[in-house]
């Protein structure tokens, strides 16, 4: 390889046919002489186009198509020739200058084209340049080099990460094999399950309980999950009113001195709660608003006046030694309910959390759009992260996701996009050039995955994200894969 052209932060290569290059690798620009070492990441591959070559082509194709002819080659020009048509051009963008044995992010020094040597750099031997905090490795995946790849626990503590890409690309999975690498290392774990995907996450494919599979709890919303009224709280209790069911100020207000009676005479329940709006002195609009709210409560079944048969986090992390995951199934509620369920279980987390009464949480919210109130997003990666609640936002939607949430990401795991929306969405507010996001993700095959942020110390990375032996959930179920399978087989028996 040969540097050809250098353009700010960008440099041009010249690479024979067989040097083997795909989009995403490395390469270290070496000049022995100024003993200087730059490292490029190629981004893009072209022919080499020159108007000599073109012409050339054209005439043979021509000759080739019109008469017969016998070819004599001794001196085997034919065959340089071919090399020089097949000579790929490499765009390549700079990462940093090596000083010693550090990478230091500068694009400043023009490397020559004449004593410049370029030759592959391995994952490996970058990542030996820049050094990357932690020992608590999460292997994930395999370079296009072949080598395994893992990211460290550490680089996800208190960081704010986004999984994104089409659907069927893999989001969910790196999503898993994360969360349980998590839970091996003794972190807590809560996971907004929105297609029932994660209920496998303990168990092997041939039915045996794995590594964290007495650390697995499962709760759904208004069968395993309720609350008790006086567990809530009146603050909670009043997110949920405000942010889900629209209560109004007034009646809000009147809420709240109901709420502070039944408090004041030991009664605070849920059967309680409506006998005292039927009889409380109030405006009669006002009355039934709060009546309509009641029973919207009641129908969520999230709700229980038994303290045995309901949900309290802080026993649920003590019952979980050295880490778990609480996996919380969204999959068969309704709208509104799955958005009282997140609201009421997020505003609880906080409360504890601002206690000290639970430790640190990692929280994976699959698809946060569909239930996560606008005003949220704003408040994970602020409030609640100084708290103790480090988010991992899954989605197919990038644009579903605020620019303010993408620029205070710390780390991006980017899955195939052909969308130029999409990847207009990501790459603008990325600290990697866009270029680099828009030319790769559009061409990674489904399982691989773009890195980038301090996972990978800014140094962008594509894998292909190993499988795994843990039983998968959540897949599409077909006609006639499935349903005519199962009818044949109910017919043959």
């Amino acid at each position: 390889m040969r540097v050809i052209e250098k353009s700010g932060n960008e440099v041009l290569l010249l690479a024979l046919p067989n040097e083997k290059l795909s989009r995403g690798e490395y390469i270290l620009i070496e000049d022995r002489i100024q003993r200087t070492r730059m490292i490029v990441q190629v981004y893009d591959e072209s022919y080499l186009d020159w108007p000599e070559l073109m012409n050339d082509l054209v005439r043979e194709e021509i000759l080739n198509n019109s008469a017969q002819r016998i070819e004599h080659d001794p001196l085997e020009i034919k065959t340089i020739s071919y090399l020089i048509r097949d000579m790929k051009l490499l765009r390549c963008k700079i990462r940093g200058i090596v000083n010693g044995d550090n990478l230091t992010l500068n694009d400043s020094w023009l490397p020559s084209r004449v004593t410049t040597k370029a030759t592959r750099l391995s994952i490996s031997e970058l990542f030996s340049l820049t050094k990357r905090e932690g020992y608590r490795i999460i292997s994930i995946g395999i370079t296009n080099s072949g080598e395994v790849f893992h990211i460290n626990a550490e680089a996800l503590d208190g960081r704010l990460n986004i999984i994104t890409g089409k659907k069927g690309t893999g989001k969910s999975h790196l999503a898993k094999l994360i969360v349980s690498k998590l839970v091996e290392y003794g972190a807590y774990v809560i996971v907004f399950d929105l297609n029932d995907e994660y209920g496998g996450i303990g168990w092997n494919k041939d039915g045996k309980p794995n590594s964290i599979g007495d650390k697995v709890v499962s709760l759904t919303p208004g069968v395993s999950l309720r609350f008790t009224l006086d567990y809530i709280g009146l603050s909670g209790m009043i997110n949920m009113l405000q942010h889900t069911l629209d209560i109004p100020g007034a009646s809000l207000r009147e809420f709240i001195r109901i709420w502070e009676f039944l408090e004041s005479q030991g009664s605070l329940k849920m059967s309680n709660l409506g006998d005292a709006i039927q009889k409380w002195r109030c405006n009669e609009l006002i009355r039934d608003a709060l009546f309509s709210r009641y029973h919207t409560m009641l129908s969520s079944y999230l709700f229980s006046d038994d303290p045995e048969g309901s949900t309290k986090f802080e026993d649920l992390f003590s019952k979980l030694k050295k880490g778990g995951v609480i996996i919380i199934s969204l999959s068969r509620l309704q709208p509104q309910v799955r958005k009282m369920s997140v609201e009421l279980i997020l505003s609880k987390i906080v409360h504890l959390l601002e206690r000290n009464r639970i430790p640190p949480i990692f929280l994976f919210a699959e698809e946060a759009h569909l239930y996560l109130r606008d005003t949220y997003w704003d408040d994970i990666v602020t409030r609640m992260r100084h708290f103790g609640v480090f988010t991992t936002f899954i989605t197919n939607q990038p644009d579903a996701i605020k620019d303010c949430i993408y620029r205070q990401a710390d780390n991006l795991f980017i899955f195939n996009f052909t969308n130029d929306v999409d990847l207009e969405t990501i790459s603008r507010a990325s600290t990697t050039d866009s270029d680099t996001i828009k030319s790769i993700a559009k061409t990674l095959p489904p399982r691989a995955c773009m890195i980038l942020g301090k996972v990978v110390n800014d140094l962008p990375v594509v894998i292909t994200v190993k499988p795994t032996d843990m039983l998968t959930l959540g897949e599409t179920s077909l006609f006639f894969k499935d349903y005519i399978k199962d009818n044949l087989r109910k017919a043959c028996n």
